[in-house]
């Protein structure tokens, strides 16, 4: 069945939005400043990182417009490598989706039980059974079709950007925390600033990371070859300057020596703000966030699936949809199962980062690779018909060495979490044989 274009640019740019801010930037501030040591090196790691994404987001532009399909991610994988390397790496990044919306349910469900639970009362069950509770509710509405999920996700996006700003203003209502004499000596050698550098990115790429999944709905939006690479770069254009302003009302409050240790940075500011009432404010907006962000998910993870089922690597179910609403009801009952099932075995914030991020390392390398593959087999295509990213081979260059250079660093800080990732990646290829073979054998029935 043909699928519906029903996206605009405002849509996929809050998309993007709500793809990139998720509870990162209320909680990854503590884990650079614990690595970087120093302010400078603090805020030129957000620079860098934002740096680095506007690269990535102008790459996956052009890849986006080039192949404006539904589940655009995985088919990109398909067409550049072999359909085993793109199963593999899809299938990692779906099951690191799943773990990261199960962890920032939790921490959402956290947030809300301060506010409608009396002290103490917030055990693992109230908070489980509130973050299941939210990804069902949310999972009801994409049931009812990608109207309803995006128009939903257009009002969620907001508030989450509202509640950015709300807390951006603390700057103008509260004086600059008092600085402390230095007690942590400034870095050395460049090989140590290297190192640092390569440490604070790992927590920056997490804030910044999810952009490339909006080339998933190019299937589905109007004009896709103009609108797609509009919206990914006026998104990820708001999302740099947000998290730039929010770092320095966030060093400004609290102070960089603070930050570093500090638990519950975003109600630190809302409490400066409000007063008493700030935190509860600031819950309340929080939750909200982090359901735009599993909401964002659910839209698009399945349309990867949905892709994969396409292309076989998936069995045909799930390339099915609802013949009412267009809804991919099979991928994504299963992506929602998976992240309700591992709401149960969620580990702590820093592994979780690791582990997502090693496996984002994998995934956006080699999908920012397939430029070149795609710019070699379309040399004659007409150039007017879709986007080209300046100043090639740079920028995708720049882009790529960027995420080995993360992996490497996260090798060096976690070696179990990156060869995890290097296991899971091999795990899945096999699987992909094994599921081939069985498929194989069964049409030969």
């Amino acid at each position: 069945m043909k699928i519906k274009k029903q996206l605009s640019l405002f849509d996929l740019a809050m998309i993007v939005v709500s793809l990139v801010i998720g509870m990162g930037i209320f909680r990854t501030p503590v884990n650079v400043a614990a690595k970087a040591g120093t302010e400078e090196l603090f805020f030129g790691a957000w620079i860098a990182g934002g740096i680095v994404a506007l690269c990535g987001a102008l790459t996956f532009a052009e890849i986006g417009s080039r192949y404006p399909l539904t589940g655009a991610y995985y088919k990109i994988f398909s067409i550049g490598y072999h359909p085993a390397v793109a199963f593999s790496i899809n299938c990692i990044g779906i099951v690191s989706s799943a773990a990261s919306v199960a962890a920032v349910s939790l921490i959402g469900a956290e947030y809300i039980c301060s506010v409608i639970l009396p002290p103490g009362a917030a055990d693992q069950a109230y908070r489980s059974g509130i973050a299941i509770g939210s990804l069902l509710v949310l999972y009801g509405v994409n049931l009812l079709g990608l109207k309803a999920s995006s128009k939903t996700q257009n009002v969620l996006t907001i508030v989450k950007i509202v509640t950015v700003l709300v807390l951006i203003c603390a700057v103008f209502f509260v004086p600059q925390a008092a600085t402390p004499a230095r007690t942590v000596q400034p870095v050395g050698s460049w090989q140590d600033f290297g190192r640092l550098l390569g440490l604070c990115l790992i927590a920056v790429s997490f804030s910044f990371a999810g952009y490339q999944a909006t080339i998933n709905f190019g299937g589905e939006t109007k004009e896709a070859k103009r609108i797609l690479p509009k919206a990914i770069i006026i998104g990820l254009l708001l999302i740099i300057t947000l998290y730039l302003l929010i770092n320095f009302a966030y060093v400004w409050v609290i102070g960089f020596e603070a930050l570093g240790s500090a638990k519950s940075i975003a109600a630190i500011l809302a409490g400066s703000i409000f007063g008493p009432k700030g935190y509860t404010v600031l819950s309340v907006l929080i939750f909200v966030s982090v359901l735009g962000y599993v909401n964002v998910n659910l839209l698009s993870n399945p349309r990867i699936m949905f892709a994969m089922g396409q292309e076989h690597a998936l069995p045909a179910v799930f390339a099915q949809t609802n013949g009412k609403n267009n809804v991919m009801a099979v991928s994504l009952s299963v992506y929602t199962a998976m992240a309700v099932l591992i709401i149960f075995f969620a580990k702590t914030f820093d592994k979780i980062l690791n582990y997502t991020i090693f496996l984002e390392c994998i995934s956006m390398a080699s999908g920012a690779a397939t430029i070149f593959m795609l710019r070699k087999a379309q040399a004659a295509a007409d150039d007017s018909t879709f986007y080209k990213v300046s100043f090639y081979p740079v920028v995708p260059l720049l882009f790529i060495l960027a995420y080995v250079y993360v992996a490497i660093s996260i090798y060096g800080d976690d070696p179990a979490a990156a060869l995890t990732g290097v296991a899971a990646f091999i795990g899945f290829g096999i699987l992909y044989f094994i599921f081939q073979k069985l498929t194989r054998g069964k049409n030969a029935m």
